[in-house]
């Protein structure tokens, strides 16, 4: 349910569906295509990659427990955000914030890979870190939207993710601390640099 790959379908919909209608120039009819294109290449071809990389022996399970086996799905996931980003930066139609966000998403995915080259960190953290950040960087950029709920629920849901990656063992302290604290910043930096 919080798999870091759903997360861009969520950051979306939360921006296409809660914001209010005059903050976005995407028609409310349409945007249900943009979300489905989110969907589909954040999270069903990064899916199907990863399946496709254990069906042919590349690795061992989808759950990528060593670091060294986590290096060729995140850069798979890396190109397919990018592509995404392309896209949304490329066509008119849609608003700057989306290639923005998505701009953001895609660098917190390589940023996963960069440290995985030489340590493990947690893409769960990194990505409910990035999400915190971005509820936090879209308080800024829309201001008279109410966001102490969804920033209220991510804070939780961000707390029973990192407890979640501790309790399973999947990581140590120092790599759930480190990837929250690294999308979180990522996030928060680039909004230095929003729109």
């Amino acid at each position: 349910m919080l798999h870091p790959l759903l997360l861009p379908t969520y950051l979306f919909a939360f921006i296409l569906y809660y914001l209010p209608a005059p903050a976005l120039s995407l028609p409310m009819q349409s945007r249900w295509i943009v979300l489905g294109m989110i969907f589909f290449t954040t999270f069903i071809i990064p899916g199907l990659g990863a399946y496709t990389m254990v069906r042919s022996g590349q690795l061992d399970s989808m759950e990528m427990e060593r670091r060294e086996q986590r290096r060729l799905p995140l850069l798979f996931t890396s190109l397919c955000y990018g592509i995404t980003t392309y896209l949304l930066y490329r066509e008119p139609a849609f608003d700057e914030i989306f290639y923005f966000i998505m701009a953001i998403i895609t660098a917190s995915v390589l940023l996963t890979y960069g440290i995985s080259l030489f340590w493990k960190v947690s893409a769960h953290s990194v990505g409910v870190g990035g999400a915190l950040g971005l509820l936090l960087l879209l308080s800024r950029l829309v201001p008279d939207v109410p966001m102490l709920l969804p920033i209220s629920l991510s804070i939780v849901l961000t707390g029973a993710v990192l407890s979640a990656r501790l309790a399973l063992h999947a990581h140590s302290p120092a790599e759930v601390y480190t990837g929250f604290g690294s999308g979180l910043l990522l996030a928060l930096t680039a909004g230095m640099f929003a729109l």
